[in-house]
């Protein structure tokens, strides 16, 4: 077989080897003249697979390394007898500790404690649920949003948006991008979900950009105290005028952590050996392992956490590369670059951070439900 896959998926010519020939290709560049011969397309959020994409080639397979669908006609592969896979909570935990590293990093640039602070969470999917368990660490309250699933549930532990945008000091967005019907999520950022919004609210989208009316933000930016954008409505093409307004501006790269991007490759792959009925042989987790490679020392810091957390996943170099767009003469080839060459980020259970007995009832707690490997030692 031939095998078409974007070339951010890491180790997909070693995982698909067994496949066949697999050609490697930038995702914006996939055309239906590349799968006249091929039997399986790979692909990342930014290629999308309609009719215009397959028709009249013989690809038999399609997978996303990726956990949202938005930018797959999945009608027309059932329609058409082709299989499909994604990988759904892939990149959960490294969205997770995204937030969870901007929300620290702006408590201290801000001035103020994340403890007690409500952060209204909308979509309680893979990542919001991990969400969760990052704002309690951190010891906030949370406030959820999810209409389907509360449809669904008959939970009542869900709250309406109103009451998630009356109530909550942060809201973040955890959302698929849904174009049409009731729970439309296009531009669910409006200006009348902005004017509802507590005075001084934090707004964070790591989910898709258009689920955000860039101009409504524009226009109504001085009611936030913060905006963190990591997703935009016209990528790679960004708007400039929104990059400046945002606090902290990262290049659609939440998810990117090196554990997520390999968990992806590994759930595709083993999609696509049941669906041809191929015995598994490739392991992705060996590549990324579970021994900590890296100590922190955080017995001194006046500022543990936060300490913890920048060394971890240094938020604002992200921020930093992303802001030299303004100086590219083709931005979206740089925002691309930014994505493929993206730095090897690895989750916070990759570091042991070594903490102070006397931290022990106060920092240890937090950063142990954070991921960290804490360790108490004597100076």
């Amino acid at each position: 077989m031939k095998i078409i896959a974007d070339g951010n998926i890491p180790f997909v010519e070693e995982a698909f080897a067994e496949f066949g020939e697999v050609i490697v290709v930038p995702g914006r560049s996939i055309s239906r003249d590349m799968l006249l011969d091929a039997s399986i397309l790979l692909v990342r959020s930014i290629t999308n697979v309609d009719r215009a994409l397959l028709n009249d080639t013989p690809i038999k397979f399609v997978a996303t390394a990726t956990i949202g669908v938005d930018h797959i006609d999945l009608p027309y592969l059932t329609n058409n007898s082709i299989g499909f896979a994604s990988a759904p909570g892939s990149n959960a935990r490294s969205v997770a500790e995204y937030v969870g590293a901007a929300l620290v990093h702006l408590s201290h640039t801000q001035g103020f404690e994340l403890a007690g602070k409500v952060l209204g969470i909308i979509g309680i999917g893979n990542v919001g649920s991990r969400v969760v368990k990052v704002a309690q660490a951190l010891g906030m309250t949370c406030l959820l949003n999810d209409p389907p699933k509360q449809r669904a549930a008959h939970d009542a532990g869900y709250v309406s948006l109103d009451e998630i945008l009356e109530k909550s000091d942060i809201v973040t967005l955890h959302v698929p991008l849904i174009e049409s019907g009731v729970d439309k999520t296009a531009h669910m950022v409006s200006a009348d979900f902005i004017n509802k919004m507590k005075p001084g609210a934090i707004l964070i989208n790591s989910s898709r950009g258009k689920v955000v009316d860039e101009q409504a933000v524009r226009n109504n930016r001085a009611k936030l105290s913060a905006l963190v954008l990591d997703v935009w409505a016209h990528e790679p093409s960004i708007s400039c005028e929104t990059l400046d307004l945002a606090t902290i501006a990262t290049p659609h790269i939440a998810g990117y952590s090196f554990d997520g991007k390999v968990r992806g490759t590994e759930m595709i792959y083993e999609a696509a050996c049941d669906f041809f009925q191929k015995e598994k042989t490739w392991n992705g987790q060996a590549h990324v392992g579970v021994k900590p490679e890296t100590t922190i020392d955080v017995r001194s810091s006046a500022a543990p956490v936060l300490m913890a957390l920048r060394e971890a996943y240094p938020i604002m170099a992200d921020d930093a590369r992303m802001r030299r767009i303004k100086d590219e003469q083709n931005r979206g080839a740089y925002f691309d670059s930014l994505r493929k060459n993206y730095p090897r980020r690895l989750e916070f259970r990759h570091f042991e951070v070594l903490c102070s007995q006397v931290q022990k009832n106060t920092v240890v707690p937090v950063l142990s439900r954070l991921g960290f490997i804490v360790r108490c030692v004597e100076k």
